[in-house]
């Protein structure tokens, strides 16, 4: 229950730049009386204005300032809420909005707004509107339950029953489910994306692995090649063996020993018979020795020339001989000659040949090599599967999150069906609506208006009369209509004390006895103000003082003095 003690206010309207004090919670019933213009619903702004910021009636704050002083407008509200004595002070030039709890200041750190929610939905648990329907009935500019909209009146009785506690659990909710939609789609993109890069990283490690398998099917393919133009070059090598040209230079070398010698002997049988003939022509030609001077017989010279003819003879023969062979040896040796060009001539393409095959050979190294580089240097093939394996993880968070946000969704949606006006709220005031219905009912009765109100679960209201005629509220007079706004005003304060969520000790009624009601009505009225008890604040402003006196516990009057209100 929220006790309400302190009002101060100054410099507020018509108030001077001294503090006027009202206690409230001295009297359990408390007249506030004084001419028109003298203050008396001041207060009422005053207070309405230290709450929630904004006064009871149709003023703008600039218009809140006194026009005299023109600055430190002041007003400052104690009360006991919640187990703790607070305080609000809120000001106007200089701008001013503090709350105390315990003489402490309340963290000022949020903004004006997020600190006004914390004073209604955390402390007072009522706002501007629940305030004017439980605490205050006016004349001026307060629109009574009966005249609001059934959103404003599905309000007022939220905040009664405290269950305005689902609606901003639905705002919260609302918001989470923003946030939680905005992560569905992020997800979702998310998602799209990785599967994107998932598919594009496959191909590209599918080209790799195609590459480096075609790339090895090449290279296979040119060793092939390579060992079949070995093959080739290799028929063309058989049958040649280079210890031949050995034994052919030992054949020509044999050979020209031969001829060598045979040229030798040829020539000395030349010289033989080159001697021969000088022996033949001596004889022939002289008939005595030159050294001896003595004669020569003819038998001797016959005898030697004879000798000497046959030894010419076999020479010659041994000369023939000899060119016999000299032309088969050298006809030989041309042979073993040619063979032994030849065979070079073999060797060198042999040579060229393996020349060939060993560059063949070379190259198949290098390819054999390669690929074995290739088979054990995977890095760029594997770096690039690992990628995808991280993507594919991605993919599977990402695919668990989205299982997550569908079942926060689905939670979040069922939620708000039951957070919903039609869902848990609805219900619980459906429970609430007979006895709102049964306690304006006897409120009525007191107040002598014998007429059956109810309201449905639209708020919406049903009035019928003895005679079971059917009204609504803008059908009857104003006196009636006030019974009404009564009736419900004290059926919402019933309410919260048996709900303990708005309970208050102040009750204020602005110029409630001048207007539509008669006396009988002003007696009723009295009648229930004494059944409120001494947890009650009542204060009643009226400007018919003379007609009440005597009937309330104390009396506050408000006079003007030199253009500035204040308090007899």
């Amino acid at each position: 229950m929220i006790i309400f003690k302190t009002l101060r206010y100054k410099n507020f309207l018509s108030t001077g730049d001294s503090f006027t004090q009202i206690d409230l919670n001295k009297s359990t019933t408390t007249l506030i009386v004084g001419q028109n213009g003298a203050g008396k619903s001041t207060m009422l702004d005053a207070l309405s204005f230290g709450l929630f910021g904004k006064a009871h009636r149709n003023i703008n704050k600039n218009q809140m300032i006194n026009s005299i002083n023109g600055k430190a407008c002041v007003v400052e509200v104690e009360f006991t809420a919640l187990g703790s004595e607070y305080k609000v002070v809120r000001g106007i030039k200089p701008v001013k909005f503090e709350i105390y709890r315990d003489g402490t200041l309340i963290n000022q750190d949020s903004h004006n707004k997020e600190y006004q929610k914390v004073l209604e939905q955390n402390i007072l648990k009522l706002n501007h509107k629940s305030f004017h329907q439980i605490v205050v009935l006016g004349s001026s500019s307060f629109t009574p339950f009966m005249q609001l909209p059934a959103q404003h009146r599905r309000d007022v009785i939220e905040d009664l029953l405290d269950i305005n506690v689902f609606s901003k659990m639905n705002s919260i909710l609302k918001e989470k489910f923003s946030v939680i939609k905005e992560y569905v789609r992020a997800n979702a993109a998310e998602l799209d994306n990785v599967q994107y890069k998932i598919n594009t990283q496959s191909k590209y490690v599918e080209n790799l692995e195609k590459n480096q398998r075609d790339n090895r099917n090449e290279k296979l393919t040119e060793i092939a090649k390579l060992e079949e133009a070995i093959n080739n070059v290799r028929l063309g090598m058989n049958g040649i063996d280079r210890s031949q040209l050995d034994e052919l230079r030992s054949q020509h070398d044999a050979i020209s020993d031969k001829l060598t010698e045979i040229k030798k002997f040829d020539h000395q049988f030349g010289v033989k018979q080159k001697e021969l003939n000088k022996e033949i022509i001596f004889y022939e030609n002289n008939t005595t020795c030159p050294t001896c001077d003595q004669g020569i017989d003819e038998g001797l010279k016959q005898t030697k020339t004879d000798a000497a003819a046959k030894k010419w003879d076999d020479l010659e023969e041994g000369r023939h001989q000899a060119a016999a062979k000299i032309e088969k040896l050298s006809q030989q040796l041309a042979e073993v000659a040619d063979a032994s060009v030849q065979l070079q001539d073999d060797i060198r393409d042999l040579d060229k040949k393996q020349v060939t095959i060993d560059g063949y050979q070379k190259q198949i190294t290098s390819i054999h090599d390669y690929l074995a580089r290739q088979e054990s240097d995977t890095t760029d093939i594997e770096s690039e599967k690992s990628t995808l394996m991280d993507l594919n993880e991605d993919r599977e968070r990402l695919r668990e999150q989205k299982s997550q946000l569908g079942e926060d969704v689905a939670y979040s949606t069922v939620i708000t069906e039951l957070l919903k006006d039609t869902g848990i709220k609805t219900k619980i005031i459906k429970q609430y609506l007979p006895v709102i219905n049964n306690l304006t009912n006897k409120y009525l009765q007191v107040l002598d208006f014998f007429v059956s109100f109810h309201l449905d679960d639209t708020f919406k209201e049903s009035i019928k009369s003895r005679h079971r005629d059917e009204f609504s509220y803008d059908s009857f007079s104003e006196g009636e209509k006030q019974r009404i706004d009564l009736a419900l005003l004290f059926t919402w304060r019933q309410v919260a004390k048996m709900k303990n969520s708005v309970s208050t000790n102040l009750l204020i009624l602005d110029e409630t006895f001048d207007s539509s009601l008669d006396v009988e009505g002003v007696d009723n009225l009295t009648s229930i103000l004494d059944t409120l008890g001494d947890d009650t604040n009542v204060f009643i402003i009226s400007h018919k003082g003379e007609l009440l006196d005597g009937k309330f516990e104390d009396k506050i009057e408000f006079v003007k003095s030199k253009n500035f209100s204040k308090v007899a």
